[in-house]
């Protein structure tokens, strides 16, 4: 049953497009007018059929089913709604935010062809393996830059990752700590339930500052993970932070570990709901088409 209550329209500035059709019975009715000054021309055997609303079957004129054809389909398009579907509210898995070093020693090329080369392969196969993760990028020199928050659109992120260097920076540093801070400000807004931070780096300039940052990020649920690029205290910023410590070699092992889901990983969030109203305008469409079949008689319109 219908709840007149419920009853609402999704689209209701379609039902504007009622009155054009007023406006349209209005021309033909002015069109009829000039057409009996055609009578006395045309011989009267021959009037009758080149009439359009003497035509029809069983006495169906073909105005009547075209108005009735044009009001269907602005209520179809005006989308009546009567009904709520409801489905469980769900959150994203997994948030991964990458912090890429862009410190002047990043353009040595001891690993070819260069250190942020190879740390942007990383990055890319990294992307790649992040089917049901949102994903951010961080940079930084001696400041921290968001290249892009947390995103289900990798593809946006995998093409920000051709000009990222260290020349692009605005002055030189190697300052890790503000970097690991703001991906946690990013995390923490996404709210997932599993939330990892991975630094690509070849070392840092503030190592007490950024190991205790990565130990309280640890503590509040985060983990930092590393990819090693040089050396450094790349291994115990990831001991510190909870995380793994890869080379380049062991990118897949790095990817296996960040693709474990937690326990609950597709639960819906807190039992929450949400509905959205139903467009019963498709119920509508086979009246539409059995008009259309009509209107399309041979010579009535």
């Amino acid at each position: 049953m219908i709840s007149l209550h419920a009853f609402h329209f999704l689209r209701p500035l379609w039902l504007a497009a009622l009155p054009v059709f007023l406006g349209l019975l209005y021309w033909v009715k002015r069109r009829r007018k000039k057409d009996a000054e055609w009578s006395g021309i045309i011989d009267p055997a021959l009037w009758p059929a080149l009439r359009l609303d003497d035509k029809g079957t069983k006495g169906i004129k073909p105005w009547l089913l075209l108005a009735l054809f044009w009001t269907l389909a602005v209520l179809a398009l005006a989308g009546p709604s009567w009904e709520r579907d409801q489905a469980a509210a769900y959150r994203t898995a997994m948030d991964w935010v990458f912090v890429l070093d862009l410190s002047p020693s990043m353009s040595d090329t001891d690993i070819q062809p260069s250190r942020i080369a190879r740390a942007r392969y990383a990055l890319d196969d990294l992307l790649d393996a992040a089917h049901d993760a949102r994903v951010g990028l961080v940079v930084f020199s001696d400041e921290p830059y968001t290249v892009v928050p947390l995103t289900e659109d990798v593809a946006t992120v995998k093409a920000l990752l051709p000009p990222l260097a260290p020349d692009i920076m605005p002055s030189a540093g190697d300052q890790l700590a503000p970097a690991l801070e703001l991906a946690g400000k990013l995390l923490k807004a996404g709210a997932a339930r599993s939330q990892r931070i991975v630094v690509l780096s070849d070392g840092y300039g503030d190592p007490s500052a950024a190991l205790a940052t990565a130990s309280r990020l640890k503590s509040g649920g985060i983990t930092v993970s590393v990819i090693g690029l040089g050396k450094g205290h790349l291994r115990q910023l990831a001991s510190a932070g909870g995380g793994v410590y890869a080379g380049l070699s062991q990118l897949g092992s790095l990817i296996h570990y960040l693709q474990e889901a937690p326990p609950a990983a597709r639960d819906s969030s807190a039992g929450r709901e949400v509905s959205h109203w139903q467009d019963g305008g498709i119920w509508l469409l086979p009246f539409l088409l059995l008009l259309a079949g009509m209107l399309a008689r041979r010579g009535w319109l």
